[in-house]
């Protein structure tokens, strides 16, 4: 609810864009999945690169903000703190990032039991403000990111076997779209974590004690999203060549567990750039005016350009880790062998 009261107040300024978003405007997210598209590697599935693929999944990129337009509370509550996670939060429950749980609801049970001991830990719960009962979270992203990824590979391991163990036409193809829909919608979150605004409880101005005299400005978080790049402009070809071949993430599936730990991973790193960034506008390098106004831009698009080369990794490693559907195995088998004998010429006389 925070964010999408930040961005309320900013809205008309922004009209302009052909979709606003709250982390990266769509045209930023756009960004991330084309270049995690340039990254995949040749021998990487033809379909996901064809034309008409790839702007399915650059379309994508902007589903999950659009799901927002839902006014219900109940969906609320379960959409939104997936695009975000407050990392300096943790320390006030006792945790790090390092050590927090890769369970979802685990993880919530943690929350539970440290807020019933002490109820007026941070983040404070306005029960009369709180609609979509959200409040007391601080953000479930490095999870939306580890549980989409778990949802490609198994798109990835079922389409295989259809291709290899005698699926028809129309399951590989029908098989092959969820592929490229999951690779769309999931690469959101990821683009949502470059953002280091979405890493922290100063995700729209200073909050709290300010000595080095940060902005406060309730207007900071859709300037970061898009405002700047839309003053000052920028070419996504100045950052195609910056990117890299794909590479799996070492150490993925561990314990069955995916890949959170690197999800976390990047989001800390992410989040120690929340001070500079801050910095950066302290200094006037983010007004878009002038030269100094233009300071902050090159920061900015490497945070595009981290964001692409993780969503490359993460579908690679989907891909290329995707298990054996055993299940579906049997049951093509099955069907092919019943299949043969309803066949008059595969019966002897």
């Amino acid at each position: 609810m925070k964010r999408i009261l930040a961005h309320t107040l900013v809205f008309s300024a922004l009209f302009h864009f052909a979709h606003v978003a709250l982390a990266w405007d769509y045209e930023g997210h756009r960004a991330v999945h084309q270049l995690a598209l340039a990254s995949l590697p040749a021998d990487f599935p033809a379909f996901v690169k064809t034309p008409g693929a790839r702007e399915r999944i650059a379309f994508l990129a902007g589903e999950a903000d659009r799901w927002r337009n839902t006014q219900d509370h109940t969906f609320r509550h379960f959409h939104e703190p997936d695009h975000f996670f407050d990392v300096e939060y943790l320390a006030g429950f006792g945790m790090k990032t390092e050590t927090v749980s890769p369970y979802r609801y685990e993880f919530v049970s943690q929350l539970a039991v440290a807020r019933s001991k002490n109820p007026d830990i941070k983040p404070a719960v306005n029960p009369e403000k709180d609609v979509n009962r959200s409040q007391a979270f601080f953000g479930f992203l490095p999870w939306a990111i580890n549980e989409n990824y778990s949802k490609l590979k198994a798109a990835f391991s079922y389409l295989k076997t259809f291709e290899q163990h005698g699926g028809t036409p129309e399951e590989i193809r029908n098989a092959q779209e969820n592929v490229i829909y999951i690779m769309g919608v999931m690469g959101h979150f990821l683009g949502d974590a470059s953002q280091p605004l979405h890493t922290t409880e100063h995700f729209n101005g200073w909050d709290g004690p300010n000595p080095k005299g940060y902005t406060t400005r309730k207007t900071f978080h859709s300037w970061i999203d898009g405002g700047y790049f839309g003053k000052v402009g920028w070419d996504l070809k100045d950052l195609l060549p910056k990117v890299k071949p794909a590479q799996a993430i070492e150490g993925a599936n561990a314990r069955n567990e995916g890949i959170f730990p690197a999800a976390m991973k990047f989001i800390a790193a992410q989040n120690e750039l929340v001070e500079p960034l801050y910095q950066l506008e302290k200094e006037g390098k983010l007004s878009g005016d002038g030269t100094v106004g233009l300071g902050g831009k090159k920061f900015l698009q490497e945070q595009l350009l981290k964001g692409g080369q993780m969503l490359g990794n993460i579908w690679v490693t989907a891909w290329q880790t995707a298990p054996a559907d055993t299940f579906l195995q049997s049951q093509l088998a099955k069907r092919k062998l019943a299949e043969g004998n309803t066949n008059p010429a595969a019966t002897k006389p």
